[in-house]
């Protein structure tokens, strides 16, 4: 009998068939891929996770590409788990893990709303939303915007002062309606600490923008 691949093997495979997929828009390409699984491996090592699920799921959570304003945006990660197993399968994969692999693809997504039940998912949902923080999910944020053609900020109330904020208005408002409550949403110590830094320097930068804007 051949010996089983190792993870790094595997994770080869994982790579060379996401090249083969749409790449998505710019803010959830592969670049994207790759800084969530090293995310997503240190949280597993703080939390002593299973790595054989937390590795590929956190290569294949976006292996389904869907438009942030499609009305079936929320359906994108339980698709995108669908046609991981099915591509874990065909490999050959061990099967023991799928169902734990698919339950952290579809639980990973913040439209989809589907609360993670394992510690394999909680890492997954994690590694996934810090990089919608900091440095990085600010250029993030700026690349979908600028996509959409949404207007960067509304002149007449940049920060949502005097309104209830509505990312459909502006980029910036994005920060409000979304990115800056992910700390609050993390499910794991290592991942609420580290969304805590990323996201005091959100808040560091648009107190920069407001004063150079007012």
């Amino acid at each position: 009998m051949n010996p089983m691949p190792k993870l790094s093997d595997w994770e080869i495979q994982f790579e060379a068939w996401l090249k083969t997929k749409d790449a998505g828009d710019a803010a959830h390409g592969l670049d994207h891929v790759k800084r969530v699984v090293a995310n997503a491996k240190r949280l597993a090592a703080a939390a002593e996770a299973e790595l054989f699920v937390v590795v590929p799921a956190a290569w294949l959570h976006d292996c389904v590409s869907v438009a942030k304003d499609s009305e079936l945006r929320s359906q994108a990660s339980t698709t995108a788990a669908k046609q991981a197993r099915e591509f874990l399968d065909q490999s050959g994969y061990p099967n023991q893990w799928f169902e734990a692999i698919a339950h952290a693809i579809e639980a990973h997504s913040f439209s989809a709303g589907i609360a993670p039940e394992t510690l394999e998912a909680k890492i997954v949902q994690d590694a996934d939303r810090l990089d919608a923080l900091g440095a990085i999910g600010i250029a993030r944020c700026l690349q979908t915007g600028t996509a959409m053609g949404s207007a960067l900020y509304d002149s007449t109330d940049p920060f949502a002062d005097d309104r209830i904020a509505d990312d459909g208005v502006s980029t910036i408002d994005h920060f409000y309606t979304k990115l800056l409550t992910l700390a609050g949403t993390m499910q794991t110590e290592a991942g609420r600490q580290e969304a805590n830094r990323r996201t005091e320097f959100m808040q560091q930068y648009l107190q920069q923008l407001r004063r150079e804007i007012e």
